[in-house]
């Protein structure tokens, strides 16, 4: 009876390892199988006559001094000293002004005029307190020759010198109210005393905002306008931190706007010291050609240019995209030959067909017709590329994959 356990164990044991064995020749039949199924979807082959309608031509990959650059996004932007807030010092009623958002406007124009009783006031002690200083300067004057004949008090000449120039700080201090304001000192007289102050435009450039309206009373240091100078923008990019240690003043920028297909062109200026949360830092560029028809606010698409490198490399019709994946074609070591009917007769009459692999391969800088293309691991360096006729051969594939 133990005899006839044992065996029975041999012979199931036996038969576990035959089935795994099975299994396992069947799964590594299997791999080659899958193999060749995803080679043959990469293939596609054109007659010798469509081969000439296309009129595909051969290349090689070639090694091309190229651009090594670093992509980035960004906006125009303009530095603070050429975006001015427009206020006044004072308080007052906004007695007119014919600005609007966008309106061009000259540094020292007129753009709104304040009124205010405290104006007048001003102009008012001013015109007194420089009436009494005129007085009080022939006192002091009138007591120093006093001084010299030994007739007055020493204490009177220091009063009078002590008066005269307390005034004279006063009317210093009134003139500079006054010319804060925008009212000329050395106009005013008893006859012109106004209650309204002109505010003059600080900078030449566009209206970017009007905060204000005629007949508003508005506060000392209000904020009334907002006036931008296009003339000097710069493009300020987003370059993440792993690129910053290949940043450097005076490299080249080439960038393009959104909605336009026409590159700009600008240098890094200044690279910022600080790291933002999203590991970026801001990197500022100089445009090489200013265009008053440009906006701050802008969103643009750029790379910087950080030198040169030798890289493998294929002009640009050579490489085409297909489900956001870039490939090429190359030749494929055979020709095949098909039997065809000839003039609607079955016979032996064949057609050579040349068949073309599909390579996959990871792009780089594009510069002056040539792409930087990196090819998968084992590529053969002399194999034939495509260069011209490459789409055609896609549009066969595609459509090939969609009859099946």
């Amino acid at each position: 009876m133990k005899q006839k356990f044992l065996g029975s164990i041999v012979i199931l044991t036996a038969a576990i390892i035959w089935l795994s064995s099975c299994s396992s020749k069947g799964n590594a039949e299997s791999a080659p199988a899958e193999e060749t199924k995803t080679e043959e979807a990469d293939m596609v082959d054109l007659s010798e006559d469509q081969f000439k309608t296309v009129n595909i031509l051969y290349g090689a990959i070639e090694d091309k001094n190229l651009s090594s650059v670093i992509r980035a996004s960004g906006v125009l932007d303009v530095p603070p000293q050429q975006l001015l807030t427009v206020s006044s010092p004072y308080g007052g009623t906004l007695k007119s002004t014919d600005l609007l958002q966008g309106k061009p406007v000259v540094k020292g124009e007129v753009i709104a005029v304040l009124e205010n009783p405290e104006f007048i006031q001003l102009q008012q002690d001013y015109l007194d307190y420089k009436s009494q200083l005129v007085y009080l300067k022939e006192e002091l004057e009138r007591q120093q020759e006093l001084a010299k004949e030994n007739v007055n008090a020493k204490k009177t000449l220091q009063k009078a010198s002590s008066e005269y120039n307390s005034m004279m700080a006063r009317v210093q201090g009134l003139k500079s109210k006054l010319q804060l304001i925008n009212i000329n000192p050395d106009k005013i007289n008893s006859g012109n005393i106004s209650g309204r102050a002109n505010i003059y435009a600080p900078i030449s450039g566009y209206v970017t905002k009007v905060l204000v309206n005629i007949g508003k009373f508005v506060n000392a240091n209000q904020e009334l306008f907002e006036i931008v100078d296009t003339r000097h923008l710069h493009a300020e990019l987003i370059i993440f931190e792993k690129d910053v240690p290949k940043l450097k003043i005076g490299q080249k920028i080439r960038f393009v706007l959104n909605n336009e297909t026409k590159e700009r062109f600008a240098e890094v200026h200044l690279i910022g010291r600080e790291i933002s949360a999203e590991r970026t830092v801001r990197v500022h560029g100089h445009l090489l050609q200013e265009d008053r028809n440009l906006l701050p606010g802008m969103y643009l698409k750029g790379i910087v240019e950080t030198g040169f490198a030798t890289t493998t490399a294929l002009p640009d019709k050579a490489i085409v995209q297909s489900a956001g994946k870039s490939y090429i074609f190359i030749a494929a070591s055979e020709t095949k030959e098909e039997k065809k009917p000839a003039d609607g007769k079955k016979d032996e009459a064949t057609e050579k067909h040349i068949p073309f692999k599909r390579i996959e391969v990871t792009t780089g800088v594009s510069e002056n017709g040539y792409t930087e293309v990196i090819l998968p691991e084992g590529f053969d360096r002399n194999s034939k590329v495509v260069i011209n006729g490459a789409y055609d051969l896609l549009s066969k594939m595609n459509n090939v994959e969609e009859e099946e």
